[in-house]
């Protein structure tokens, strides 16, 4: 209806043009055939079967113009319905694809579209194909019971999950449903014997992968194939056996450099372990150019063996050590640390991640700031090869440090990853055969890199391992891994925090792996005792890591940490078992 009173008529009169109810006569006049209105109404129950029978609800319409998806932090493992949102498509998990909606939530990229369309109720979205969706009719019952929020306890599998059975059992649905990289979760723990073993009645819960980590069958078979048929010395031998354990041997070194981004295999040496790898560097590289005066610098966060070998440097050439303070989550001082270099700043040495409080230091920084001064830096990975993506090439590190046993490979074998120029400069380590190149008694001439740094009979097995762990990882994919396991930290944080009386001890933004805390009227013996009692392996103690745990307060604290292999339901375990302390 029109009025010529101009104080009363709308914007669409005063413009000459029909309003919104004309134009949805007009349109349905015109398209008889469309279900909807121009502005989205609720189409006749017809039209709606007749959607539905395409692929398309028409509920999906309304949905998409108030709703984007929001992924539920509070509940990173909670069932969420795909097909109800129309941004969902092409669902990717932790490198691949999954049937477990919750995952497909998580890696669904947000709608450009979705910002704008929040604020303009009325402009309908662009119909998304059919195709992209798996459409349910449910009932009113059933929406409201798939929409109710499940407790993360017993989520994945919603209050169906028995926690009293096997749940931590490698074959359970929840994990064949949660995939990352190449592989399901239920495929990983398949891979690693060591986990169906029963532990006290219980299924094994390792979560003391911050000491060790479990070897992959891949692994255990690659160490038979070579005792059985390559087992030989290295280098020098006449014989087929020889070449062929040289072959195995160095072939695990091409494996370590492109694991970590290295520009050539020369710069990969085989040590013994990260101990071994920072005295190296200490008293072949840094020692040497030491005065007394000289200064290194350490973090607060560093484990004994990046401590003590500074300090007996520094003892026998008169050096001082300075250390990197951090604030009270558990990050390093950025502004501190710059302020520790001076001229006589000969070295800095820091980790990647702290083995107590999980604390993922920002080592980009950290390196930039030390080459700005001039001052070179070594890098422990100890903590942090098994969890995040490393390129020492794109770092620019000058040393880069790490175990094979923290990585899915054997004890008895580590990496000294140098720069070439570095490692040239630096003076043999020790000394005896396979590191030299001519002995007399006047004159011995060694071996240029990485071999006159390897005297005597290396872990040659070991080493052999170490490259099929590193294949293993690879095949799966360090981002995917990366990913998975930054998940199962924020829901083992999230749940420990219902635990009463535990206080977690490390609570950086930035973490990894580490999921350290203190319980309230008993020791930390104590609860290790009675985890164990259900099946969980959990490391307490000081950790070697004495100055940062003093800083905090603590002599201990109770350490569990996460690997590739560790399941929902192995945060469950633990938060339950936990719980009985209540």
């Amino acid at each position: 209806m029109t009025t010529n009173n101009p104080d009363t008529r709308s914007l669409e009169e005063l413009a000459g043009v029909p309003n919104a109810a004309e134009l949805e006569q007009l349109a349905n006049e015109y398209f008889p055939d469309l279900t909807d209105s121009a502005y989205a109404a609720p189409a006749a129950p017809e039209a709606q079967n007749a959607s539905a029978a395409q692929g398309v609800s028409v509920a999906q319409g309304a949905y998409a113009h108030n709703q984007t998806p929001v992924f539920d932090w509070d509940h990173p493992f909670a069932p969420q319905n795909a097909s109800e949102s129309p941004y969902v498509q092409s669902p990717v998990a932790y490198g691949g694809s999954s049937t477990d909606s919750w995952l497909n939530t998580v890696e669904a990229p947000a709608a450009p579209e979705a910002e704008f369309l929040s604020q303009f109720g009325d402009v309908p979205a662009a119909p998304a194909p059919a195709t992209g969706y798996s459409p349910k009719v449910v009932s009113k019952t059933q929406a409201a019971e798939q929409s109710r929020t499940i407790d993360a306890p017993t989520s994945l599998g919603g209050d169906s999950v028995n926690k009293a059975g096997n749940a931590n059992s490698g074959s359970n649905s929840r994990n064949e449903s949660i995939r990352i990289g190449s592989k399901t979760l239920a495929q990983i723990r398949a891979d690693f014997p060591i986990l169906s073993k029963q532990i006290n009645g219980h299924p094994l819960v390792w979560l003391d992968n911050g000491a060790t980590t479990q070897r992959p069958q891949q692994v255990i078979d690659r160490l038979k194939y070579y005792y059985e048929n390559e087992n030989s010395n290295v280098h020098r031998g006449a014989h087929t056996l020889a070449a062929a354990s040289t072959d195995a041997y160095e072939n695990a070194r091409n494996i370590v450099r492109d694991f970590i981004g290295a520009p050539s295999s020369q710069e990969i040496v085989f040590v013994r372990g990260t101990t071994e790898a920072i005295n190296l560097v200490a008293n072949a590289y840094v020692k040497p150019t030491l005065q007394p005066g000289d200064e290194i610098i350490v973090s607060i966060l560093e484990h004994h063996a990046n401590i003590v070998p500074w300090q007996l440097i520094a003892e026998e050439t008169g050096a001082i050590i300075k250390v990197i303070p951090c604030d009270s989550t558990g990050q390093l001082k950025l502004h501190d640390y710059e302020a520790l270099f001076t001229n006589r700043t000969k070295f800095v040495s820091v980790t990647h991640v702290s083995n107590v409080l999980g604390t993922v230091t920002p080592i980009e920084e950290l390196i930039a700031i030390a080459h700005r001064h001039g001052v070179r830096i070594l890098i422990d990975g100890a903590q942090s090869i098994a969890h995040i993506p490393v390129n020492v090439s794109a770092l620019d590190a000058d040393f880069f440090v790490f175990s094979g046993h923290k990585v899915f490979a054997p004890t008895g074998i580590g990496v000294v990853y140098g720069k070439k120029e570095l490692l040239e400069a630096a003076r043999p380590y020790h000394g005896g055969g396979n590191m030299i190149a001519d002995v007399t008694f006047e004159r011995t001439i060694y071996n240029g890199i990485p071999n006159k740094f390897e005297a005597g009979t290396g872990s040659i097995a070991d080493a052999v391992g170490l490259g099929e762990a590193l294949k293993y990882l690879s095949d799966i994919g360090m981002p995917c891994v990366f990913r998975w396991e930054h998940e199962l930290l924020q829901y083992g944080l999230k749940e420990l925090k219902t635990v009463k009386g535990l206080h977690l001890v490390g609570t950086a933004l930035n973490k990894a792996s580490a999921l350290a805390f203190k319980l309230d009227g008993y020791s930390d013996e104590e609860v290790g005792k009675r985890l164990d009692a259900y099946g969980i392996a959990v490391r307490t103690g000081h950790h070697c890591a004495q100055p940062v745990l003093r800083h905090f307060g603590y002599e201990s604290t109770v350490r569990p940490t996460l690997a590739l292999y560790n399941s929902p339901d192995d945060i469950d375990a633990l938060v339950k078992a936990l719980k009985t302390f209540a």
